[in-house]
């Protein structure tokens, strides 16, 4: 966890509402995330957290407000528009090609920097070579940053639950982004896959330069690794700032867990 107080702003999240028929999942809700730092969206379960992921990569477009990244107004672009901006995430349900090698999945994550034509592709032809050679390049250096050297052949589907979650990270990396959204990483991990997971996390954003915006319940890996956070609940912002300020926030701890600050604390 690194100083980020003076950093830039990469992403700006202005008055979003986001309202499913009679149900409002967001109400005017903002922040904003600064470069280079691991941002975390936490609060109750339905208080709106994976929505708000969605909102920002694209999956959901609010019914108001604006989403900013970088000082672009990313609010009506596809998913795939904000992907090219350089905007990755990983999903709560695993979401990879279960059927297909790690290899071959974490490679669907270079889609957005292919150059060659279908044509091209099709006929295997030089500049077409040369390109596949590069990103597959690019898709190892991931595999042993990841330390899934061992894997990389394997189907997907018959790999254990923890080992998919590092799958699917993995193919986000591989957009290259500049902004990752993890929603729940450590979710249905045991002990050490969920260290083995805040590692990869760490190192994602310091020795890649990567902001990180997270989505976690585990309250005593949020309040280590976190620069900042927003608390959520019911939709609408409830607190922000450091840990140490969460922390130490009446309503948030009233809000999120009825006054058992202890728990809050992941004490």
């Amino acid at each position: 966890m690194t100083e980020s107080s003076e950093r830039t702003v990469q992403l700006e999240v202005e008055n979003i509402n986001l309202r499913f028929g009679g149900v409002m999942a967001l109400d005017g809700l903002g922040f904003t995330v600064r470069k280079g730092e691991i941002f975390s969206i936490i609060g109750p379960n339905g208080a709106g957290k994976t929505s708000m992921l969605n909102c920002i990569s694209g999956r959901y477009h609010p019914q108001r407000g604006s989403i900013s990244f970088e000082g672009q107004d990313v609010t009506r672009l596809t998913p795939a528009a904000r992907a090219r901006l350089g905007i990755a995430r990983t999903f709560q349900n695993i979401a990879l090609f279960k059927g297909m090698s790690v290899l071959d999945n974490i490679l669907i994550g270079r889609h957005t920097h292919l150059k060659s034509g279908l044509f091209r592709g099709g006929f295997y032809l030089g500049p077409c070579r040369k390109e596949e050679i590069e990103h597959r390049r690019f898709v190892e250096d991931i595999v042993d940053f990841l330390e899934i050297e061992h894997i990389r052949k394997r189907v997907v589907g018959t790999l254990a639950y923890g080992l998919q979650k590092r799958v699917e990270l993995a193919r986000a990396l591989a957009l290259d982004p500049k902004l990752i959204l993890l929603d729940e990483p450590m979710a249905g991990m045991n002990l050490e896959e969920t260290e083995d997971m805040v590692r990869f996390i760490l190192d994602i954003n310091q020795e890649r330069g990567i902001t990180v915006i997270l989505v976690e319940h585990d309250m005593g890996v949020v309040m280590d690794i976190s620069d900042r956070l927003v608390v959520l609940n019911f939709g609408e912002k409830i607190g922000e700032g450091t840990p140490e300020e969460v922390q130490q926030n009446p309503e948030v701890v009233k809000a999120y867990l009825g006054g058992e600050a202890s728990v809050f604390l992941g004490r």
